[in-house]
């Protein structure tokens, strides 16, 4: 795989610094069913890299100390970790609203039998990865049979009372990502798009479509280099950036764990191990924020931010200018 940091250094992306923390975002490894070539965790069925049950416990009691929102498990397929049910089971305790962000497959694989319906249960949102409606598309970027096991998970989950309006706290959300080099469409056009092909073909509803713009890290950034195309993205990225996006950005408020309890500055940081600048003469870590306020900090930045902020923006809610409120409140 081809090493991207080193292209992404040089930058001129405006400096940027910290709002107050209101999510946490944790990494519990980079074990996954799947092994997607947009995924910019590298993630893949041969990954071992496990957050341990001391480094959960730190990440329970910043949640308790900092009165934290938001506990957002991504991965790797975070299910896959083996705290993974006991971990939201205490965050929703404390009132934390919780997301999974899932692959939708994990619901079918072997050892996960009961997960959708413990999701249910406990109230826990669910940011679904489903880069097309089309079964060609998904399969294409994401392996053949994908796009069948989504379905059929979204359809368990719609059974269970995700996304129907006599269940409003059980949110349901999608993201959609490019297929290639390109940035994604107007997202509400989209969503209206999903929502009338999936609930006509498969009687499937969401509440919400996040697309996301594909980041020039790990996988992706690699294959970009192999296809000698990573300069007419890069520029297309920088040509379409839009200051107003600036205020929004995602790494304002949510600070990532990785699975060895580091902080980063957002998610595509960490897989550029790229150390927030004001960590101090050694990584900054999860303990840390039992004590510390990071409002006010400098943000790291590179080349790799104007993903976030080209044309109409991109964040794990979605394009900024639409970025949706959540539905579902701790009760």
């Amino acid at each position: 795989m081809h090493a991207t940091r080193p292209l992404l250094k040089a930058t001129d992306f405006p400096a940027i610094r910290r709002k107050t923390l209101d999510t946490l975002q944790v990494n519990l490894g980079y074990k996954c069913n799947q092994s997607c070539l947009h995924c910019h965790v590298g993630a893949s069925p041969h990954r071992t890299e496990m957050m341990d049950d001391a480094t959960i416990e730190k990440v329970l009691a910043v949640l308790a100390r900092q009165n934290i929102q938001t506990l957002d498990l991504t991965g790797g397929a975070p299910e896959l970790h083996s705290g993974f049910r006991s971990l939201v089971v205490r965050a929703r305790a404390l009132g934390v609203r919780v997301i999974d962000r899932c692959n939708l497959t994990i619901l079918s694989e072997p050892g996960q039998a009961g997960l959708a319906e413990f999701l249910a249960a406990h109230q826990v949102e669910i940011t679904a990865s489903l880069p097309c409606y089309s079964p060609a598309n998904v399969d294409r970027q994401r392996g053949d049979g994908v796009f069948e096991r989504s379905i059929a998970g979204l359809q368990q989950l719609n059974a269970l009372g995700y996304a129907q309006a006599s269940r409003p706290e059980l949110v349901l959300n999608l993201v959609y990502n490019p297929q290639g080099p390109t940035l994604p469409p107007p997202q509400a056009q989209l969503q209206a798009d999903y929502k009338r092909e999936l609930l006509a073909h498969f009687g499937i509803r969401f509440n919400h479509l996040f697309a996301l713009t594909n980041m020039p890290v790990q996988r992706f950034g690699s294959t970009l280099v192999s296809k000698g195309q990573w300069a007419t993205y890069m520029q297309l990225l920088r040509s379409a950036h839009r200051p107003e996006n600036l205020d929004t950005v995602m790494c304002r408020t949510l600070v990532s764990v990785d699975w060895q309890g580091h902080l980063y500055d957002c998610d595509f940081n960490q897989m550029l191990g790229m150390a927030a600048p004001e960590s101090g003469p050694r990584a900054a870590r999860i303990e840390d924020l039992l004590d510390q306020d990071v409002a006010g900090r400098p943000i790291a930045i590179a080349d790799h931010c104007y993903g976030c902020t080209a044309g109409q923006g991109s964040s794990c809610g979605g394009a900024l200018g639409e970025a949706s409120p959540p539905l579902a409140q701790p009760t």
